[in-house]
């Protein structure tokens, strides 16, 4: 089911708590929420869609990913700065972001998975996993 952005600060600033097999619904809204707004996202956080669990999903290659409980295991030396824009604030803000991170997470079957993501689908998941802390670019 496609859901509302969320865009209360104060919604977005509340920690998330892990995800459950319970919680497969939150994956499927994530995932419709993120196509129907495909030509101005390419990652969304659960909090965006008011649901203070730790599930994104992203966009790699020329699909998008759910992840479950992602936790980034390593993560380059090297860093870049850039601009984000978020679908939950208007503008854009000035962020770090690491060019290279190891991630573990849940798939959508719940299945543990490992991946290697650079540049910009290394910045799409820290973008998203910043919101599981209620850290707002």
């Amino acid at each position: 089911m496609v859901r509302e952005i969320v865009r209360d600060e104060a919604v977005l600033g509340v920690k998330s708590l892990p995800a459950a097999r319970a919680d497969i619904q939150v994956v499927r809204d994530l995932l419709d929420t993120v196509r129907a707004n495909e030509e101005r996202c390419v990652g969304m956080a659960a909090n965006m869609i008011g649901v203070h669990k730790t599930v994104l999903v992203a966009l790699i290659g020329d699909e998008y990913i759910a992840m479950i409980n992602p936790v980034i295991i390593d993560r380059s030396k090297e860093t870049y700065d850039t601009e984000e824009g978020c679908l939950s604030l208007s503008g854009v803000r000035s962020v770090t972001r690491h060019r290279i991170i190891t991630v573990e997470y849940l798939d959508r079957k719940f299945k543990r998975r490992r991946g290697i993501f650079r540049d910009f689908e290394a910045e799409i998941i820290q973008h998203e996993m910043d919101h599981f802390d209620g850290k707002i670019i």
